[in-house]
């Protein structure tokens, strides 16, 4: 697709539009979202401008010139993403949600509040818990990541077994279209089946069908009990045979069950300096119960913990305050720093399967291990099927022949999955990333269906091209 360049006409009125203050073309910064969290060397891209505007109405107008001029925009949040949804790669315009971040209105009694999408998603958690209230539906990344990313990609994390995933969250959105209409979708209200469910469609595409301005966002009750059980086991066979008979035999929903095999949380332990005695495991559970009844939730917590026991583990630690409960999440959430630190040339997967065909999937990872010479430790929300595959390059290898096997490694991996009743994103995103692969395993006729919905919202093509589709 061929796109008209920034000059310096098109400067002038985006500094007419939102004020020259907001108009950057400074090097450092274009730099700075030139990339994600995805490896620069193979996806960074300069914009040509960023672009902050301040409100819908100027979003609107940065849209509809940009239309009109057939000038690409990408939308951008925090920049916090896995999968290159925010690069780009098209160049053009950088539209920065960083302006828009104020918490509108806090609504106790419809419990909901409604945000513009710069918000970080933690500042939003710590105004609602002053309220006794919470947003469920938040990622792994809440201390860095914006509302409006979370809902442009359906982020998940390791809540979504109970909670589920941002979009159950998510009552109303402000949608600015390409063509620079301001659209209300959805609202205040519960229920709704008036037509098509248009705002089901904006959430999770990734900003390639407009820009979020807003939203209206649905809040629970805190819960005020929590115990977390760290669960050791001999073999990932065993660790991961039990996820499924903890919900199937005993009839509970913990908040979460994340998985990590021995490579993860070994190089986790040693990047952050914890000494868990993990001695012989080969794999770990990390599995939360919460609640508003702490003697039910500490019955609950017993009961998966002495399941565990008879199902293979080799030890059980319970944390039932904050202090212990920190310690063993730490590990959790370290581990993509820690692989990242050693080593930089890795592709971080987010693949999802059915929780039968996790076993199954395991299997599969380690003669992909072997068969490509490459490590793959592997860590995730086992509990919802949505597992973090990391392909990590061999130290031996020349950076030419990594990105080949990687390719030919990524492709065989998202033909299992498919072949498992998977799909190759659980809540990364498909992105610039993914998009190659996407477009050779997506029903042909689902995929054209896609498009054409892409055409009817962006006919001019110009909304974060490049993510999804190729072209």
């Amino acid at each position: 697709m061929l796109f008209n360049p920034v000059d310096q006409e098109v400067l002038e009125e985006l500094a007419r539009i939102v004020g020259k203050n907001n108009v950057c073309v400074d090097r450092e910064r274009l730099l700075a979202f030139s990339r994600d969290e995805t490896p620069p060397e193979r996806y960074q891209h300069l914009p040509e401008v960023i672009v902050t505007p301040s409100k819908a109405a100027e979003v609107a107008q940065i849209l509809r010139y940009a239309s009109r001029r057939r000038i690409p925009v990408t939308p951008r949040g925090a920049g916090s993403g896995l999968s290159g949804g925010a690069i780009p790669c098209h160049g053009g315009i950088a539209l920065s949600c960083e302006r828009m971040n104020r918490i509108l209105e806090i609504d106790e009694i419809n419990m909901v509040a409604v945000v513009e999408p710069g918000v970080v998603t933690n500042e939003l958690n710590r105004e609602v818990e002053k309220r006794g209230l919470f947003f469920a539906g938040y990622p792994m990344s809440l201390e860095t990541c914006f509302i409006g990313g979370n809902i442009a990609e359906n982020a998940g994390g390791g809540r979504a077994v109970k909670y589920g995933v941002t979009g159950r969250y998510i009552l109303g959105l402000e949608l600015v279209t390409p063509t620079g209409d301001i659209l209300n979708l959805g609202g205040k209200r519960v229920k709704d089946v008036s037509g098509y469910d248009l705002k089901s469609l904006v959430i999770g595409s990734e900003g390639t069908l407009g820009i979020i301005t807003r939203a209206v966002v649905k809040l629970l009750p805190l819960p005020t009990a929590k115990v977390d059980l760290l669960v050791l086991f001999r073999e990932v066979k065993e660790a991961i045979e039990m996820v499924p008979r903890i919900m199937t035999e005993l009839r509970v929903i913990p908040t979460s069950v994340e998985f990590m095999d021995e490579v993860a949380f070994t190089v986790s332990c040693r990047y952050i300096n914890e000494n868990l005695p993990y001695g012989e495991a080969g794999a770990m559970l990390l599995v939360e119960m919460d609640g508003t009844d702490l003697e039910r939730v500490e019955l609950e917590a017993e009961e998966v913990g002495e399941r565990m026991l008879e199902g293979g583990a080799i030890e059980v630690y319970v944390a039932d305050n904050y202090t212990t409960q920190e310690r063993i999440w730490s590990v959790r959430r370290s581990i993509a720093e820690a692989l990242m630190v050693e080593s930089p040339h890795q592709s971080l997967e987010d693949i999802v399967v059915p929780l039968s065909a996790i076993p199954e999937l395991i299997v599969h990872l380690r003669r992909l291990s072997d068969t490509y010479n490459i490590s793959i430790p592997c860590y995730g929300h086992a509990g919802d099927g949505n597992l973090h595959a990391t392909l990590v390059k061999n130290p031996h290898m020349s950076m030419e022949e990594w990105y080949r096997v990687q390719d030919a490694a990524l492709d065989d991996l998202y033909h299992v999955v498919k072949e498992l009743g998977g799909a190759l994103s659980g809540e990364h995103g498909i992105g610039l990333k993914r998009c190659s692969f996407f477009e050779r395993i997506c029903d042909p006729a689902e995929l054209a269906l896609m498009r054409r919905i892409k055409r009817v919202f962006d006919p001019a093509g110009i909304m974060n091209p490049g993510k999804i589709f190729c072209a």
